[in-house]
């Protein structure tokens, strides 16, 4: 891997990002009030989501569930409730479990190797944590900072995935890291990647370590990095709208769904039991989850005069929609879509 740094250049690199950080960098509330469970949130809620996205979303969560024993109290279905919409629902059920783990301990564990032995809780967000409140000096590896140091060294490596830039870059990011402030140093070199080394137009005239970046001498730092992306898979889903004396038919995901367990969507027609007959096209929806790109179709379906049911469909109206904990597209479309 090219590394054009000396061990003369890093510390000058180090104090004009940490001078960019303390001037520029956005006023989070997980910043302006720092606490270990407020990051454990925070990083929990923006993995995979848009900060913009994030922070309403935070700020109703802190006053519900304002520390690890309040959250680890809650019952599943309150903090499902709370997460619906922002996806990834995963991230939910092992932010309620780490809770539990977490307020049964007689102490925080103050090191990334000990956060990572927790439940959802993998080496970047263990150094985010670590670092930020406990002066760990392990350094942070994400989509960001990856692209960062990628440009920085103009390297060109083909990646075979995110994991493979993340291990190789691993050492550089460790070298880099100001051993004297290294929440602030990882938050930084994130910080950068989010508003100023954008993976398109990047604002390189305003990059405050643009003067040892290559990518940026070169003439070319969008070319960088190179990671092999997954092939674009093309789903479509038949889904059924049913609606009989004010109710709409829902169907509940099964409990180990990775995705959507025991969150209510609209049934699918190929789960329906016999006797429900398919009629014209309601709407239609796209939609991305990673390399997918899901086409939902909907149509409207007649039930039989005696539906038979298992406890995996929930006939809702207006007002039990507003108890039951939908996925985020889903709710939207029948807001959209249902007048009753």
């Amino acid at each position: 891997m090219p590394n054009p740094l000396t061990e003369t250049e890093i510390p000058h690199l180090r104090a004009a990002l940490l001078g960019w950080y303390d001037a520029e960098h956005r006023p989070l509330p997980w910043r302006q009030e720092v606490s270990v469970y407020r990051t454990v949130v925070s990083e929990f809620m923006a993995q995979q989501t848009q900060i913009d996205t994030v922070l309403p979303y935070f700020e109703r969560w802190m006053r519900l569930f304002p520390d690890f024993a309040a959250l680890a109290d809650a019952p599943e279905e309150a903090v499902m409730k709370q997460w619906e919409g922002l996806g990834y629902y995963r991230r939910a059920r092992n932010l309620h479990k780490l809770a539990r783990e977490v307020a049964a301990l007689p102490e925080l564990p103050t090191t990334a190797a000990q956060w990572q032995e927790l439940p959802g809780i993998g080496p970047y967000t263990a150094a985010a944590i670590a670092s930020i409140n406990f002066a760990d000096r392990t350094a942070v590896i994400d989509g960001n900072v990856i692209r960062v140091l990628s440009r920085l060294t103009a390297d060109a490596t083909l990646w075979k995935s995110s994991q493979q830039a993340q291990k190789q870059l691993g050492p550089l990011a460790q070298r880099l890291l100001d051993p004297e402030r290294p929440g602030d140093f990882n938050q930084a070199m994130m910080e950068l990647g989010a508003i100023r080394c954008r993976k398109a137009r990047p604002d390189c005239l305003l990059c405050p370590i643009r003067t040892w970046c290559t990518g940026h001498r070169q003439g070319n730092p969008e070319a960088y990095p190179q990671v092999q992306r997954k092939a674009t898979e093309k789903v479509t889903i038949e889904r059924a709208w049913i609606v009989s004396e004010g109710k709409l038919l829902l169907e509940r995901g099964a409990a180990d769904s990775v995705r959507l367990a025991d969150m209510y969507e609209l049934p699918r027609l190929a789960t329906l039991p016999e006797g429900f007959a398919k009629g014209d096209l309601h709407f239609k929806q796209q939609r991305g989850i990673s390399h997918q790109r899901i086409t939902e179709q909907v149509y409207h379906v007649k039930p039989p005069e005696k539906p038979t049911l298992n406890g995996h469909y929930v006939w809702a109206s207006p007002t039990d929609l507003q108890q039951l904990t939908l996925s985020g597209p889903h709710r939207k479309w029948i807001r959209q879509h249902w007048s009753a």
